[in-house]
């Protein structure tokens, strides 16, 4: 049981590293990404015994996130994937591990922003030239802020700390 625990883990780091790819390349964020993270984590969870009622307060805490998330796109700080993957990775996180995920997600959100603004200076765009799309799209004064990418790493600096990871520790 504890490979199938362990395979059903990967789903989260694999997923949320696969948005955070897809946002810095092409500022979206697929809705069949948060969709998987939605759709496989009752799986995890069952598969790891953990009790209804922790199951049920990650769900409390997705939908705070989700509602957080849909202020901050009517706000227009984050793009609607960004809410999405915000709130799926809330889910898999869960209480224990949510203001690890904030704060690490908020210090890489500013230091990614503060980069792109360096990288978007005038003095940057000559050597530009020959540079991938995708990096030009960065680069490009004025552009979005990946901010998947934020979100995908406090995300993962906060998985050892999820519910979800005691629970599979425990099981050894």
């Amino acid at each position: 049981m504890n490979l199938v625990q362990a395979v059903l883990l990967t789903v989260f780091p694999i997923l949320v590293i696969i948005a955070a790819l897809t946002d810095v390349t092409s500022f979206t964020i697929p809705n069949r990404i948060s969709a998987l993270l939605l759709a496989a984590f009752v799986p995890a969870a069952l598969a790891l015994a953990r009790p209804w009622s922790e199951i049920g307060l990650d769900g409390a805490v997705f939908a705070v996130a989700l509602l957080a998330g849909m202020a901050m796109f009517a706000a227009g700080w984050i793009g609607g994937g960004d809410a999405k993957l915000f709130a799926a990775a809330s889910l898999w996180l869960g209480l224990p591990a949510i203001p690890m995920f904030l704060i690490v997600t908020a210090l890489t959100g500013g230091a990614l922003a503060t980069l792109l603004m360096n990288a978007r200076s005038d003095w940057v765009q000559p050597y530009l030239a020959g540079a991938p799309s995708w990096v030009v799209r960065l680069a490009t004064p004025g552009g979005d802020v990946p901010y998947g990418l934020a979100i995908a790493i406090g995300a993962l600096a906060a998985f050892p700390q999820s519910g979800l990871m005691h629970a599979f520790h425990g099981t050894f």
